[in-house]
C-alpha cells in the first residue's frame, strides 16, 4: 500500500515537472490502475463483490476510458506540449515539494475518527494529488492540460474516500465515477470546439474575446 502512495506521488512530480501531454495522459492512466488496485489492498482481510466491483469499475473508466477520451480530443487539436506555462517546469516541481509537506502537515493534523481506518501515507498522497490538480489547473495554459488536472483533483478526492473507509456503498463511488466521466466527455467535446472556432488551447486568451467589434467598414461599433 505505501508502494502505490508513492508512485502516485512519484507520478504528480512528473506532471509537474513534464511537457509533453501524451506523456501526461499516460501517467494520469498509471493512476486510475493503482488507484483501482488501493481498494482491494485496503481489504485484504474481507474482499466483498462489492469491492470488486469498485476496483474494476475504477480501473475501466479512469485508466481506459478517459484516458481515451483525452487522447481523442489531444489528436483534434494536433498539439503536443505545454509551452510556456505560468510557472515553469523546474518551479513547479520545487512548488511540488512544498505541496507535499503541506500534504503530510495536513495528514498530521487530522484527528483519528472512530470506525475508520487509521490515518496513513495513502491518505497524503491522496492530498498530494488534489494539490496537484488544483496546482496544474490554475498554473497552465492548455485547457487540455487543465482537464487532466481535473482529473488528478478527482483521483485524490477519490483516494481520500478510500483511505478513510471502505464502509461506502460501492454504488456511490459508481455514481461519482459516472459523474467525472460525463464531465470529461463535455470537457473533450468543448476543447474540440475551442480548438475549431479559435485555432488555439490557450485558455489565458479566452481573456481577450470581446462583446463588442470594431466595424471594418463603418468604423462604429457593432455586437459580434
Amino acid at each position: 500500500m505505501d508502494i502505490i502512495s508513492v508512485l502516485l506521488i512519484l507520478s504528480c512530480l512528473f506532471l509537474l515537472g513534464s511537457s509533453r501531454l501524451n506523456v501526461a495522459i499516460r501517467v494520469v492512466a498509471a493512476q486510475g490502475v493503482l488507484l483501482g488496485i488501493l481498494p482491494i489492498i485496503r481489504a485484504t482481510d474481507n474482499i466483498s463483490a462489492g469491492i470488486w466491483i469498485l476496483s474494476v469499475s475504477t480501473i475501466v473508466s479512469k485508466s481506459i476510458l478517459l484516458p481515451w477520451l483525452m487522447r481523442i480530443c489531444l489528436r483534434n487539436s494536433e498539439i503536443r506540449r505545454e509551452i510556456e506555462p505560468f510557472v515553469g517546469f523546474g518551479s513547479s516541481l520545487l512548488c511540488g515539494t512544498g505541496l507535499l509537506a503541506l500534504a503530510v502537515w495536513v495528514t498530521a493534523h487530522m484527528p483519528a475518527v472512530p470506525g475508520q481506518l487509521p490515518v496513513g501515507f495513502p491518505m497524503t498522497s491522496s492530498f498530494f494529488l488534489i494539490f496537484v490538480g488544483l496546482f496544474l489547473m490554475v498554473t497552465r495554459r492548455k485547457a487540455i492540460t487543465q482537464s487532466l488536472a481535473y482529473l488528478v483533483m478527482e483521483n485524490g478526492v477519490y483516494g481520500v474516500g478510500v483511505s478513510m473507509s471502505l464502509d461506502f456503498p460501492f454504488i456511490v463511488e459508481l455514481g461519482i465515477l459516472l459523474d467525472v466521466f460525463v464531465g470529461v466527455f463535455l470537457m473533450s467535446n468543448l476543447l474540440f470546439h475551442l480548438d475549431r472556432e479559435f485555432e488555439h488551447m490557450d485558455a489565458d486568451k479566452l481573456t481577450e474575446l470581446s462583446d463588442v467589434a470594431e466595424s471594418p467598414t463603418t468604423g462604429g461599433e457593432e455586437f459580434a
